[in-house]
């Protein structure tokens, strides 16, 4: 297949999941009859299209954006599916994307999540992803997740 040694790279960027105002980046666009009873939301389907920045504030320089869907899929336990790819848009990863598709414990202290795939830098990738709550508004809902991601690539 003509493929190259495989490298490894070491990406860590903030994930902003904005539920709430008047821009949100995060949107319910489905859940069950029994979901809004559910102590875990279980049945939500939430689609996503969050900013990824170099700092945890949302004014940090945008390097790409987490596009895709995440659902409650845990009916004892906050955990969440997530479907997820994360498109880079600044630097030498510009136009590449990482594919990520796993379980999110978002109550764990760092949860890991598997990549699947990428495309252009990242074809044929694979690793995972470290993501670890920086901060969460109780009252809206919004966060700012600080992840690591390590992602072989040739």
């Amino acid at each position: 297949m003509g493929l190259k040694k495989q490298k490894l790279s070491h990406l860590h960027f903030y994930f902003h999941d904005i539920v709430a105002g008047r821009h949100p980046t995060a949107i319910r666009v489905a859940e069950a009859a029994t979901t809004n009873t559910s102590a875990t939301g279980f049945g939500a389907v939430v689609i996503i299209d969050d900013p990824l920045t170099l700092g945890p504030e949302l004014s940090s320089k945008i390097v790409g954006r987490a596009q895709g869907i995440y659902a409650s899929a845990d009916l004892t336990n906050f955990g969440l599916l997530m479907v997820l790819n994360y498109v880079f848009i600044e630097g030498k990863f510009n136009g590449s994307t990482i594919s990520i598709l796993g379980r999110n414990a978002v109550v764990s202290a760092v949860r890991e999540m598997p990549i699947v795939g990428g495309s252009g830098v990242f074809r044929f990738a694979s690793g995972y992803a470290q993501a670890k709550t920086h901060t969460l508004d109780l009252k809206t809902g919004d966060a700012v997740v600080e992840y690591n991601v390590y992602v072989f690539h040739y």
